[in-house]
């Protein structure tokens, strides 16, 4: 991901990061889904788990959604964010493969995207979600690549993304 991130900044691409938090109205609209996934409730305000890794974390400017379910587009302006820079391509990043990512890729799809979720910078729970997500994602959804083919299409979108 920080590879990822160093080339989309040097070639202006926007970076937008998701957390989950639950706040008391975030755990009640949510409520079903915490019923299935209960883990979720300890991703509280001031607690450790809706932080991004230092090592990844944003630079000021790049805004932090926060999201209630796995979708980084469901519930949060991010459609709105990509349409205002132009973009038509989204790189799907994070954790976890069988949830958000891919949750993220087919929504992204479903709002007119080119998706690429490039198979070093995402991760599940276990390697067979994993692997089998990354093959439902590829066939059906966006493009599984690796990062040499992740960077390349960043670099490429250069020519083409409007700078803020």
């Amino acid at each position: 991901m920080a590879r990822l991130l160093r080339v989309a900044r040097e070639t202006g691409c926007p970076v937008v990061y998701t957390t989950i938090e639950y706040d008391a109205g975030g755990r009640a609209a949510a409520a079903a889904f915490l019923a299935k996934a209960p883990a979720l409730g300890a991703f509280a305000p001031g607690t450790r788990w809706p932080e991004i890794d230092a090592r990844i974390a944003p630079l000021d400017g790049e805004p932090v959604l926060r999201k209630l379910f796995a979708s980084a587009f469901f519930g949060t302006p991010l459609s709105a964010l990509l349409t205002a820079r132009g973009c038509d391509t989204v790189v799907v990043c994070g954790a976890s493969t069988s949830g958000c990512v891919r949750a993220t890729a087919i929504d992204a799809l479903q709002h007119g995207y080119r998706v690429i979720v490039p198979r070093q910078a995402v991760c599940d729970r276990a390697e067979g979600p994993h692997e089998a997500n990354l093959f439902d994602i590829d066939a059906k959804y966006g493009d599984v690549v690796g990062l040499d083919e992740a960077e390349a299409a960043l670099r490429a979108s250069q020519r083409s993304c409007p700078r803020p």
